[in-house]
C-alpha cells in the first residue's frame, strides 16, 4: 500500500509551502535499504523507485488484527510492490504480483514477496535488481497501520467499485457495486482482497492503482492541501506510516509526487501504469500459487526502463 501514501504525503508536500516542507525533512525514517554485491546492474537513466507495503504484523494488537483482518503470524511479506521510473518521457510505474516466481539470492526460486521476511530489505532491493536488471535508487515501504491511519486522516476517499461489487471474507471486503467513500479499514480490505477475484493477485493490482488515483486526488484537493487542520494530520500520518532508504529525503519525495499525478491509470499527464508481462500462472510445490514473467517481454520493458526509451506499447494497459 506504500505507494499512495507517499504520492500524496509527496503531493501535500508540495503545496504546503516552505515552512511545512523543512519541519517534514526532519521528520522521515530512513533504513538501509542498499548493499553493494558482485554483478550488480550498473545504473540506468533516470530515477528508479521500488515503493512497497508490507505486511508486519509485529505492532498490532490481537484487536487491530482482527480488525483488519490480517490474521495472527509476525511474518514479514511484501503485500505490494510497485517500481516507479522518472525520466525524460514522464512516469512509469510497473506492478509487480506479490507471487512473482523469482530467484531469491542464497535462497533458491521463491516468490517475490518473501525475500523482505527473509533478508529485509536489503535482499528485497537485491531480488527485484537481478530480476529486473535495473539499479533501484530509491525505497519506500509503509505497513498495514500505516495505511490505515493516512486514509483516515484524509477522512476517508472515494472509491468507484465495478459491477458485481466485491466481496472477499478473508480480506473483510463487502462492496456493492458503484462509486462510495472508504475509511481506511475499508479502503485496506478493498485493496487487498484477492481470493475471490476470478483475476487473483492481478485483479489487486489494478485496484492498487485505482486507489493511487483516489488518494492522489483527494490529497492535492484544496479541501486538505491548503486547509492546515486536514494537511497537519495527513502529513503526520504519512510521515509515521514512510520509511525510506538512507539516500532519500523530502525533496526526492517532492519529486516522486509530482511525477505521478498523473500516472496512476488517469487519462492526465505523461505516466503509465502497467503489471510486468506475465508468461502463465500455476502451482509450484512449497511454494503454492504463482506467477511467472514473460522473459522476453519484460526483459524489453525493463530494458527500456533503463535506457529511458519509450515502453513497448503492447505493454501499456
Amino acid at each position: 500500500m506504500v505507494l499512495w501514501t507517499v504520492v500524496a504525503l509527496a503531493v501535500v508536500v508540495a503545496g504546503a509551502g516552505t515552512a511545512v516542507y523543512f519541519w517534514a525533512d526532519g521528520r522521515v525514517r530512513t533504513t538501509e535499504a542498499f548493499g553493494e554485491y558482485a554483478g550488480r546492474p550498473k545504473a540506468g537513466k533516470g530515477t528508479d523507485w521500488l515503493l512497497i507495503g508490507s505486511d508486519s504484523r509485529a505492532t498490532l494488537t490481537p484487536e487491530q488484527r482482527r480488525e483488519l483482518h490480517v490474521g495472527s503470524n509476525e511474518v514479514r511479506n511484501t503485500d505490494t510492490l510497485m517500481i516507479v521510473h522518472q525520466g525524460d518521457r514522464g512516469t512509469t510505474m510497473v506492478s509487480l504480483p506479490r507471487d512473482s516466481y523469482v530467484a531469491i539470492p542464497g535462497h533458491g526460486q521463491g516468490k517475490i514477496n518473501s525475500a523482505f521476511a527473509l533478508g529485509g530489505p536489503k535482499l528485497l532491493t537485491r531480488t527485484v535488481e537481478q530480476a529486473t536488471g535495473l539499479r533501484l535508487d530509491h525505497f519506500a515501504e509503509v505497513d498495514f497501520l500505516g495505511f490505515v491511519d493516512v486514509v483516515d486522516a484524509l477522512g476517508g476517499v472515494r472509491i468507484c467499485v465495478p459491477a458485481g461489487g466485491q466481496r472477499d471474507e478473508r480480506s473483510g471486503a463487502d462492496f456493492t457495486a458503484g462509486c462510495q467513500e472508504m475509511d481506511g479499514v475499508q479502503a485496506l480490505s478493498y485493496v487487498r482482497a484477492r481470493y475471490s477475484d476470478p483475476e487473483g493477485d492481478l485483479g489487486r493490482v489494478r485496484r492498487q492503482r485505482q486507489l493511487v488515483s483516489a488518494v492522489a486526488e483527494k490529497a492535492s484537493s484544496p479541501a486538505v492541501a491548503l486547509n492546515p487542520w486536514r494537511a497537519g494530520p495527513f502529513l503526520s500520518a504519512s510521515l509515521d506510516a514512510v520509511t525510506v532508504d538512507r539516500g532519500a529525503d523530502v525533496r526526492d519525495l517532492f519529486r516522486l509526487g509530482r511525477g505521478l499525478r498523473g500516472a496512476a491509470d488517469g487519462p492526465e499527464g505523461t505516466g503509465r501504469a502497467l503489471t510486468v508481462p506475465l508468461q502463465s500462472e500455476g502451482e509450484v510445490p512449497g511454494a503454492g500459487d504463482v506467477v511467472v514473467w514473460d522473459r522476453r517481454r519484460a526483459g524489453e520493458l525493463f530494458a527500456a526502463l533503463r535506457e529511458d526509451r519509450p515502453i513497448p506499447t503492447s505493454d501499456l494497459k
